[in-house]
């Protein structure tokens, strides 16, 4: 929704008909494989500097460090993984709306990309990127950190507390960074050779389509960053509770 202008008023469910008619249910899955492919290096560095940026850098447990952690944590998986992931993830689904298909497949679209474009081709708009993923992991980071105090008080069920402040969280990072999302999308798909860079595409959204324009796609992409967040925090805090457990019966 956030590339092509012919399903933008076509709204989510609209979307969804429409690629279930033309591509059968796997169309609902293009692009899948480049994040599948990502996904575990991303959480390992999103996580990974997160914990060290608290251990190491920012130790007093406040607010305003948890946010800078997760800033920083969220810079580390944009610049190390998340570029070149939404880069090939952004053209794969770019390249399934156009009536003639480039790319046969992930790896297919990675040499072909490649070859024809170089590095660059493949590390499209690591400012944009940069700027989602450092606010997106800062607010995240930071929300879930407190509803999880505020819901702990209610309720014991820790996996239960850990999706529900998680789902909250991607609500959050979600309505509050969409702007740089659809500014990032469109830098990383197949028209990107239209923009100078990430201001002039920031102005140019803001010409053709006004403020409405930086929110196209929020409603799915709420409900898969919604889902992504809950699902990741849950089991990121249900494996280090599995762990710390183990390590203190067999070691303490």
């Amino acid at each position: 929704m956030q590339l092509d202008k012919s399903r933008q008023n076509m709204g989510a469910v609209g979307v969804i008909k429409d690629t279930v008619k033309r591509f059968g249910p796997l169309g609902l899955y293009k692009g899948y494989s480049a994040l599948l492919l990502f996904s575990v290096p991303k959480n390992y560095v999103r996580f990974g500097s997160f914990t060290y940026c608290q251990d190491n850098i920012f130790k007093e447990k406040t607010k305003t460090n948890t946010f800078l952690c997760g800033l920083v944590a969220g810079g580390a998986e944009a610049l190390l993984v998340v570029t070149p992931q939404e880069t090939l993830k952004t053209k794969l689904v770019h390249d399934k709306l156009q009536p003639v298909h480039k790319y046969s497949g992930l790896f297919n679209g990675i040499s072909t990309i490649a070859k024809e474009q170089g590095f660059k081709g493949i590390y499209k708009g690591p400012t944009a990127t940069f700027l989602k993923q450092s606010s997106n992991q800062g607010i995240r980071f930071l929300v879930f950190g407190e509803t999880q105090k505020k819901l702990s008080q209610y309720s014991n069920h820790k996996m239960l507390v850990d999706f529900s402040a998680g789902v909250f969280a991607g609500f959050c990072s979600t309505m509050g960074n969409n702007p740089v999302d659809v500014v990032k999308t469109k830098m990383q798909g197949e028209h990107s050779h239209h923009f100078n860079g990430f201001t002039h595409c920031f102005t140019e959204i803001y010409k053709q389509h006004g403020i409405a324009g930086y929110y196209h796609g929020v409603g799915p992409r709420l409900i898969r960053v919604c889902l992504d967040v809950g699902l990741t925090f849950t089991i990121f805090g249900s494996l280090k509770r599995t762990v710390e457990d183990f390590y203190a019966r067999k070691f303490l």
